[in-house]
């Protein structure tokens, strides 16, 4: 948030960034099936490499391994919801908050429990055959 200074009284207002953020999340909102996916490929394609061949094998393999989400964005991140449009796993690429890596997630719809205690978010750097694997089981528990 952005701090003003008028006649001694501070003022917070939104930052351009915060701006763009609820805009784009207003639209998300109303959009329907073919649109929400139409959207989530485009802001792959807007991704810089790695991210975006990253982004577009997870996009392949989430909707292989549970084909009963869609696909969408998710205040402007590559989602997929289940049939009540609730967002069960979402990906962060690095550039969007400018991190080391990827991320991975998983919201409290999924069922990923194990216990009082289990992670909802994975760090990814690369994707290899190996990570694929874990992701295919992740998305399959997640959803069953």
């Amino acid at each position: 948030m952005n701090t003003k200074k008028t006649d001694n009284k501070k003022i917070k207002s939104f930052s351009d960034e915060e701006r763009a953020a609820m805009k784009e999340r207003f639209q998300e909102l109303n959009m329907d099936r073919k649109e929400g996916e139409k959207a989530l490929l485009a802001k792959i394609a807007q991704m810089p490499e790695p991210d975006r061949s990253m982004a577009k094998r997870l996009h392949a393999i989430v909707t292989k391994s549970a084909p009963g989400l869609t696909a969408k964005t998710w205040y402007g991140m590559p989602a997929y919801a289940n049939k009540d449009g609730k967002v069960v796993c979402f990906f962060q690429d690095a550039n969007k908050f400018k991190a080391r890596y990827a991320t991975l997630g998983f919201s409290d719809m999924a069922n990923l429990d194990e216990g009082d205690l289990w992670p909802t978010s994975f760090a990814l750097k690369k994707l290899t055959p190996t990570e694929e694997k874990k992701i295919v089981a992740l998305v399959k528990k997640a959803v069953s």
